[in-house]
């Protein structure tokens, strides 16, 4: 049994271990409505917005960039700034610095927080015909919710593939898993923030 798990990859191992936190997660969004209309669409948007200024250093690293494909044509952080400005949204005053500075990135950290970010961009198919509903598109409002030119599932696959072939010691595996549970409840405290107690 212990040879099985070891051989699944780390994305996969990734997903088992941040399971849990990634279902209270899913929920506590869905239970704030945030397609109901634009007000709380516009909450939604402050959410990412703050996740994504906490990640944005990371697609400008040139270590990160070596060892996964089109690092900085994954970056949403600006199209996430035009989707709030399209709703009429503000920039969220947010006190703390961002997670991740240029300089000061420890890799396999950074790859769990990564493994989030392309992960709810795979999953945003939903989320861009729900916002159809509020009269919202690729173009306008919805542009970080947009497909890549490729589609959705190849550009994670490819992710997912650099990913899994990068080579780390126990220690540093240990960091990735960290790091993506630790994105996961960052974007949880945003929703808390931004919406009120969940």
């Amino acid at each position: 049994m212990t040879d099985l798990i070891e051989e699944r990859s780390r994305s996969k191992r990734l997903k088992d271990m941040t399971h849990e936190t990634h279902d209270r997660l899913d929920k506590a969004i869905v239970a704030q409505r945030p397609f109901e209309n634009l007000e709380r669409y516009a909450r939604f948007l402050a959410v990412q917005y703050g996740f994504h200024r906490d990640i944005d250093a990371l697609y400008d690293d040139p270590a990160l960039d070596a060892l996964l494909p089109d690092l900085s044509g994954r970056r949403r952080f600006s199209q996430i700034v035009q989707d709030l400005k399209d709703v009429g949204g503000e920039a969220p005053l947010i006190v703390t610095s961002p997670r991740f500075t240029h300089g000061e990135i420890d890799l396999p950290t950074a790859m769990g927080w990564l493994y989030v970010a392309e992960g709810s961009h795979l999953g945003a198919a939903f989320l861009l015909k729900w916002s159809a509903a509020l009269g919202l598109n690729e173009t306008h409002g919805a542009r970080h919710l947009a497909a890549s030119p490729e589609g959705r599932a190849r550009h994670w696959r490819e992710f997912t593939a650099a990913l899994d072939s990068i080579d780390l010691t126990p220690v540093e595996e240990a960091r990735v898993i960290e790091g993506g549970k630790a994105a996961f409840v960052r974007v949880h405290g945003l929703v808390r923030d931004v919406f009120g107690d969940v």
